[in-house]
């Protein structure tokens, strides 16, 4: 999809199963559909929709039809561009692409969002911060820009991976602000518009939106999908990377997001072997890699290196979104070469947070044991719960990460998180985690909030699922669903 044009098939694709029987005049579903892709970030913003009857003709709609939705999503705020002009993306005043507004993610408005898997920062963050503080007076002479991350805290990563069975100095780390511009660096170092990123499908959504804007050519390889769920396909990978000439493999090894497999190290090293004598740079996101809930560590299955093998850390997932301090794992001449280029980009992480990151690190481990029990025990009580009042719905239980990836009885992923919206419930659909309109029969479904909160969502869940599979048959084929 064009970053500026949406072509007619592509806006069908990414619409997937929009309309459901009885669900109301179609154009509002419609509509509905369009303002969900918007604000779910998977429509640029500014970009140019299909004509009223090219979209119809696609759609097997009326252009009535299409023009009644166009003109309701312009009263929104959400297309520019009056009658008989071309319609372009936007957004209401103060809206951001992929989020709610703030006022409406107030608690105060009882709306639930299950779109972010992520914890709230518990005490710890507090008192790591103060003890940073103490020590910032120490650091105040300098010049405060640290292109690859300040030393203390470099070691302090080093120690990490030491700990994991991999040789690492502090050589090898550079310190940015999260995974994720780690991911956004490592693209404009490594790739040319044009050149191909092979990825595991799904995937972080933040990944493929920085693959695409980078102007690389996504190529997903499927996890496979079964009994049991587990695993990958090595072949495809190896194969992909191969006949591609992939300048970039970006994979979610350790609790992958939003599946929450992780790869065994016999297929890592199947993996490693395959890529041998590529040109293909692998670059994997570890940032659940401590977050394993049942079975061995994956950090033991992780100590797999080779010098083509990039890693990126973060403390987001397993401390707090908000401390943005992330890292690069990578050989010394990657690092040198990561550190000339980041100054056209940014000038480092701030030497506060970078402190705060180093009483963290160094804890032992101590707050990551407290938040594991905590996290399982929400994990099973949130299969429970669905278990209970959506038992069509598949659920395998991950061995680690922060949420399920359902599996629906059809594909309504898209009108389900429609729908919840009226329920006061935030979903991030299956299509956000894949590209080409894929995952329409599954939903990522965060275990993080407490218990309460949950059984309230999952009873929000069931009502909407109910009424998109009441409008559009399906319920014929399920059993009736509980509600709290």
């Amino acid at each position: 999809m064009s970053a500026r044009v949406i072509s007619p098939v592509s806006l069908t694709r990414h619409l997937g199963a929009w309309r459901a029987p009885g669900g109301g005049a179609a154009y509002r579903q419609l509509a509905g559909a369009v303002r969900l892709l918007i604000l779910d970030g998977r429509l640029p913003l500014a970009a140019r929709l299909p004509g009223e009857r090219e979209l119809a003709r696609a759609l097997r709609l009326s252009r009535t039809t299409v023009s009644a939705a166009y003109g309701r999503l312009r009263d929104d705020g959400l297309l520019t561009g009056g009658q008989g002009e071309a319609a372009r993306t936007s957004l209401p005043s103060g809206a951001r692409p992929g989020r709610a507004p703030i006022e409406e993610r107030d608690a105060g408005t009882g709306v639930i969002d299950l779109t972010s898997a992520v914890l709230p920062a518990d005490p710890n963050v507090h008192a790591a911060y103060v003890r940073a503080l103490e020590r910032l007076p120490a650091n105040l002479p300098g010049h405060g820009y640290e292109t690859t991350g300040l030393e203390v805290l470099r070691e302090a990563v080093a120690a990490g991976y030491r700990r994991r069975g991999l040789a690492t100095s502090p050589g090898q780390i550079l310190i940015t602000h999260g995974a994720h511009n780690g991911l956004v660096h490592m693209l404009r170092l490594t790739t040319r518009p044009g050149a191909s990123v092979v990825f595991d499908h799904p995937t972080y959504p933040q990944a493929i939106d920085a693959i695409l804007a980078a102007g690389a050519r996504p190529v997903p390889v499927a996890l496979p999908d079964g009994e049991g769920e587990a695993g990958w396909d090595v072949e495809g990978l190896v194969e992909a990377c191969r006949g591609s000439h992939a300048a970039m493999a970006y994979l979610v090894l350790d609790h992958n997001n939003p599946t929450g497999r992780m790869m065994r190290a016999a297929d890592r090293a199947r993996l490693l072997a395959g890529l041998r004598g590529t040109e293909t740079l692998l670059v994997l996101d570890e940032t659940l890699v401590e977050l394993t809930l049942s079975g061995p560590p994956a950090l033991t299955a992780s100590a797999v290196d080779a010098p083509r093998v990039v890693r990126l850390g973060s403390l987001s997932k397993s401390v707090w979104g908000g401390l943005r301090i992330g890292w690069i794992r990578a050989d010394r001449a990657v690092i040198q070469r990561l550190a000339q280029s980041r100054a056209s980009f940014d000038l480092g992480a701030p030497i506060l947070e970078q402190l705060a990151a180093v009483e963290l690190l160094n804890d032992a481990g101590a707050a990551l044991a407290v938040r594991r029990p905590m996290l399982r025990a929400r994990r099973d009580h949130l299969r429970a719960r669905l278990a209970e009042h959506l038992p069509d719905w598949v659920c395998p239980t991950p061995a680690g990460g922060l949420s399920f990836w359902a599996r629906l009885p059809s594909p309504i992923s898209t009108a389900v998180t429609i729908q919840a919206e009226a329920e006061g419930l935030r979903l991030a659909a299956g299509p956000r985690f894949g590209v080409d309109g894929a995952f329409e029969r599954r939903l990522r479904l965060p275990y993080t909030l407490p218990e309460v909160a949950l059984d309230e969502a999952v009873a929000r869940l069931a009502r909407a699922a109910r009424a998109v599979d009441t409008r559009g048959g399906s319920a014929r084929r399920t059993r009736p669903v509980a509600v709290f």
